[in-house]
């Protein structure tokens, strides 16, 4: 079904065919028997799919990204296609409108996308009220849906003052989401991922770690980091782990490289991250360094260019413990959900 229509999508403005996806999918799943269809079209429920990370009990190791839902307003229509977790976010502390458009570029012949949004959102205030009144009327077809909060900072918040941007939004976002991720990670924040170097990313982790520790229940936090650091920097991310105590790492988010590309150049040279599948070797080799370089000490999220079964398979045997989607999502449709499933029953 999703092939015969995403060659009509592909004809228009990725940024706007989203929205119109995403709205329709609401219309649908809103109307008298919507959810229950979408659940027996894409859904694959079975108790071998469960997975125990973090502390936390995930119906399938298959999430949503960060960036598709930014404002947690797809909760339970993402649900009913699927996926065991969704991660909401990028959210800061203020709303705030992103880069300017056109900011999102389909590279159909790599099987990719170049995006500089710019973290685009409606404030960390609206994601939580969304997400507490999802949390209230949850369906109990999709009761265990594990929800991630992935926090970021303004845009015009300088990088030193940035710890204060991600204490507000963890504050905020406490008490209705089941985890956090740290983004410092993307390239479409000016000066934002210079926040991955030792010293201030030590500060930042540290100080959500010492508000975590002071709840009766802590939140697992995870660091989502690029796929273009060197081993080196890698090597100090698991130094960072393990000196901040947090709980794990999402690898990886987009790259600014555009080594191997195959799309015309005129779109190849549109600054952003790149995401899809020239990541999937990457991300696969990051997970992998830091997996067997750690001994595995702590839980890695694999994420980036996963575009089949295989690809999930790959990610996981090199020692991701789950796996999220995006730009594999857009390009395959919801079906790519299932078959990952599928595959990791046998």
């Amino acid at each position: 079904m999703y092939s015969l229509i995403k060659p009509i999508l592909f004809n228009f403005d990725p940024e706007q065919v989203h929205y119109f996806v995403t709205k329709n999918l609401k219309r649908f799943n809103s109307a008298p028997g919507g959810s229950a269809l979408s659940r027996s079209l894409w859904r694959i429920e079975d108790s071998r799919l469960e997975k125990e990370v973090l502390g936390l009990k995930f119906k399938n190791p298959v999430g949503l990204a960060a960036g598709f839902d930014k404002n947690g307003e797809y909760i339970s229509e993402m649900a009913n296609l699927g996926f065991g977790f969704i991660e909401v976010g990028t959210v800061t502390p203020l709303p705030q409108p992103g880069n300017d458009k056109p900011r999102m570029f389909r590279l159909p012949a790599d099987e990719a996308l170049i995006n500089r949004m710019g973290f685009n959102n409606k404030g960390v205030d609206m994601a939580a009220e969304r997400i507490a009144a999802y949390r209230k009327n949850q369906p109990e077809a999709q009761k265990g849906l594990m929800i991630g909060g992935n926090i970021g900072k303004n845009k015009n918040t300088p990088n030193e003052e940035a710890v204060s941007d991600y204490i507000k939004c963890f504050d905020r976002l406490f008490d209705v989401v089941d985890y956090f991720v740290v983004n410092v990670s993307s390239p479409n924040t000016p000066g934002l991922r210079a926040l991955q170097d030792k010293k201030p990313l030590t500060e930042i982790l540290s100080t959500l770690q010492q508000r975590n520790n002071k709840n009766s229940i802590r939140k697992p936090i995870l660091l989502k980091i690029a796929p273009d650091l060197t081993n080196e920097q890698l090597d100090d991310i698991i130094e960072i782990v393990a000196e901040t105590k947090i709980d794990g790492l999402i690898a990886t988010n987009t790259t600014i490289s555009r080594e191997g590309l195959i799309s015309p150049e005129k779109v190849v040279k549109e600054a952003g991250g790149l995401s899809g599948r020239p990541l999937t070797q990457r991300s696969t080799k990051v997970i992998r360094y830091l997996a067997d370089k750690s001994n595995r000490a702590f839980p890695i999220i694999g994420a980036g260019g996963i575009h089949s079964a295989q690809d999930a398979i790959d990610k996981l045997d090199a020692g991701a413990a789950l796996i999220q989607l995006y730009t594999g999502f857009i390009y395959e449709g919801p079906a790519l959900i299932g078959r990952i499933n599928k595959a990791l029953l046998g």
